[in-house]
């Protein structure tokens, strides 16, 4: 605020305003009389924020969360909104500071690639090619209820979803966390709150005995009523990897499908993994069998490398690729996902079985992210995890082979010697493309798989 005496002098007074201009409010003194000037807050720029490509081909994208709200107060790479497309969830931050002024989509709305997600109020508007909207001034007093409106409230996604499903508002909850973070704990203690009250146990009921019957008493015969079921169909449009699998699905029919299944006896991988679970504990690491599937299929497809290859459209060319990106589908929430680990060839079976971790962890949260899912060149799904014992895996264009695990069963066999002994018994099912691979080498190729497998010490050998 600042006070300001004026002249008769009418050029006096507006050169005096000129210089007070950047001043929202002034008191003057004019002839011993005070009053008050109030001047407009100086207008910003409304910048309609648009939703920039976010590659893969990408073209629409679903809003899975909103991270701020009309009238929020935003720094340039603050999170705005978490969307989902049919491979990845990726996080939209601002690329301006200023006020959230519009928000064009609600959640699980479609939003298209170059089209307008938010408007934003930024002074500091420099060379950009997002779309500027003229807007009318807004006062002092409004300005300064949206910037209070518009405190943050910090929290992880994981926080914010978790308060959303118990209807919890965030503003209602003290953050224990660094500069007032919100953490899980704190949701869970405000819940335990709202919620916790111990009833008072309610009275045991006499019990009393049964009247006793009378001799001539006839039983009425219950009348029975059809019931009324009051359950309607639902439809609703497909969204994100079920889309995505819509279109995977449909490429896929154009192969013509070679099937071929095996069983595998791991009993002395049983044994190895029951002996290395101890030490891959220690260092951090859940060790599964998984890790010794894609090592022993990466040597495998090191002597027969037309399973690790892609044909063009027209089956004119076929490409031989370097690196073993090894698919593993995964049941998520949002559906059927297929993240790889990225150069098996290179990878130890512990490195492999880290990064089986850490994908199998973002998986269950949904944040995997798009370099986890592309790239593949060959995949294993294991099916034996949920039961099940064969299955008829379906390729995933443009790869040309995949194989399908089922569950381990304790089942008797012969000996060498002809006696019957228990063993743990494997069965897999493969799938190939039978435009450019034969059963001979999918055979050949399953044989090789499976000695590495009935004999861990075989790979030895050929490790790198």
């Amino acid at each position: 605020m600042a006070t300001l005496r004026l002249t008769r002098t009418q050029n006096s007074f507006c050169l005096c305003l000129r210089i007070f201009s950047n001043f929202r409010s002034i008191h003057c003194v004019f002839n011993d009389h005070r009053f008050l000037l109030v001047f407009e807050a100086l207008r910003g720029q409304i910048v309609q924020f648009k939703l920039s490509d976010i590659g893969e081909g990408i073209r629409e994208v679903t809003v899975k969360e909103w991270y701020v709200k009309e009238g929020d107060t935003v720094s340039q790479f603050d999170s705005i909104c978490e969307v989902q497309s049919d491979k990845a969830s990726v996080t939209i931050t601002s690329r301006y500071d200023g006020v959230i002024k519009k928000l064009y989509y609600n959640l699980d709305d479609t939003a298209y690639v170059g089209k307008p997600l938010v408007d934003i109020e930024t002074e500091a508007l420099k060379d950009s090619e997002e779309d500027v909207v003229e807007t009318p001034a807004v006062s002092h007093d409004e300005h300064t209820h949206q910037e209070i409106k518009g405190q943050k409230t910090l929290a992880t996604p994981a926080v914010r979803r978790l308060a959303m499903e118990n209807n919890i508002k965030l503003s209602e909850v003290i953050g224990s966390g660094k500069d007032g973070r919100i953490l899980k704990e704190d949701i869970l203690n405000y819940l335990e709150k709202q919620t916790g009250a111990i009833l008072p146990p309610s009275p045991k009921a006499e019990i009393m005995p049964p009247p006793p019957k009378p001799k001539d008493r006839t039983i009425p015969i219950p009348i029975s009523k059809p019931p009324v079921f009051t359950g309607k169909d639902r439809t609703e449009p497909m969204k994100g990897f079920h889309k995505a699998m819509v279109k995977t699905m449909s490429a896929a029919l154009k192969i013509p499908h070679l099937g071929y299944c095996d069983e595998v006896d791991l009993t002395e991988l049983v044994k190895l993994r029951e002996e290395l679970k101890p030490i891959a504990f220690a260092r951090g690491i859940k060790l599964s069998f998984m890790p010794f599937f894609l090592k022993a299929a990466s040597l495998g497809l090191l002597q027969f490398p037309i399973l690790n290859a892609s044909v063009d459209e027209n089956c004119q060319n076929i490409t031989y690729k370097a690196s073993h990106n090894i698919g593993i589908a995964m049941d998520t929430e949002q559906g059927l996902i297929v993240p790889n680990v990225k150069n098996v060839q290179i990878r130890s079976v512990f490195e492999i079985a880290t990064e089986l971790n850490r994908l199998q962890k973002l998986g269950s949260a949904g944040q995997l992210s798009t370099n986890d899912l592309i790239g593949g060149t060959f995949t294993l799904s294991n099916i034996g995890s949920i039961g099940g014992t064969y299955a008829k895996p379906v390729i995933l264009p443009p790869e040309v082979a995949i194989g399908a695990l089922g569950t381990i069963k304790a089942l008797p066999r012969f000996n060498e010697k002809g006696e019957v002994c228990k063993v743990q018994i494997m069965n897999v099912s493969w799938s190939a493309d039978h435009r450019i691979i034969d059963g001979a080498t999918v055979s050949r190729f399953s044989n090789l798989w499976k000695s590495y497998l009935e004999n861990p010490a075989f790979m030895l050998l050929d490790l790198k």
